[in-house]
């Protein structure tokens, strides 16, 4: 899983500079798709899901209004946009995922601060955990600071265990939840931390066309970062860290 989740960060820092106003969605999946092969690794999202309907691409590019799932392709990214990059990558039979939002300056100051929310939310969930702790400290904290912006937090849609398989359990909600109340984090335990923090309702619709892209059900823009993290008896390690990307307490 460390080796899984250098890769992906490695594979995040790659693509960043590429990241710019007038590149388009597709062209930032093939060099990813492309990237990923060449260096005998599987894209973890290529055909992943149902087989009347699996997923056509190697990454989740979803921008603006997009909360996740949203499908590379002619969209040109251009200044004032935020887009939300999905990476996941099998390397050895083994899983590392992790998204980041970029930004595509310059941007309003009200997209900028969920933006911000988002990355915190995250980094501020990582700080709170210790060995045995609630599951339920994860929604706790997420929930609790996004309130404070009067934002909501998507529930439909969480973390996850992650190792062999891309997703297994647990579910990680990032709202408090009584299923997560009665949960552990214990040593041992891959998993990811994800939230999806939109600018007003946390309500979200799905697509019917392609049965894949989720928007906010207001038309408010979302933001969201993700790690793949392990506890261990130490405290919880973040195995996507990025040598280039923001870092805990990073100012949008």
């Amino acid at each position: 899983m460390r080796v899984a989740g250098r890769f992906n960060a490695q594979l995040m820092d790659f693509i960043r500079p590429h990241v710019q106003a007038g590149v388009t969605t597709g062209a930032i999946d093939k060099l990813i798709h492309d990237y990923t092969l060449d260096h005998g690794h599987v894209p973890a999202c290529l055909g992943y899901g149902p087989v009347k309907n699996p997923y056509p691409r190697s990454c989740c590019t979803s921008l603006n209004h997009v909360v996740c799932h949203g499908i590379p392709g002619n969209e040109v990214l251009k200044p004032g946009d935020i887009m939300n990059l999905d990476l996941t990558t099998i390397v050895n039979g083994w899983h590392g995922d992790q998204s980041e939002t970029f930004v595509i300056e310059p941007i309003a100051s009200d997209v900028r601060q969920v933006v911000q929310c988002a990355f915190d939310s995250l980094h501020l969930a990582i700080a709170a955990l210790y060995p045995g702790c609630s599951l339920d400290l994860i929604g706790q904290v997420i929930a609790r600071h996004a309130a404070r912006f009067k934002f909501g937090v998507v529930d439909k849609y969480v973390g996850h265990g992650i190792g062999r398989r891309f997703h297994q359990p647990p579910n990680v909600s990032h709202v408090p939840t009584r299923e997560a109340k009665s949960l552990r984090i214990e040593p041992g335990l891959c998993f990811t931390i994800e939230p999806m923090i939109n600018g007003g309702s946390k309500k979200t619709v799905e697509d019917p066309r392609d049965g894949w892209t989720v928007r906010t059900s207001d038309g408010k823009v979302s933001a969201q970062f993700e790690h793949t993290l392990l506890m261990t008896e130490a405290g919880v390690e973040v195995l996507t860290t990025t040598e280039n990307g923001p870092q805990p307490g990073h100012k949008f």
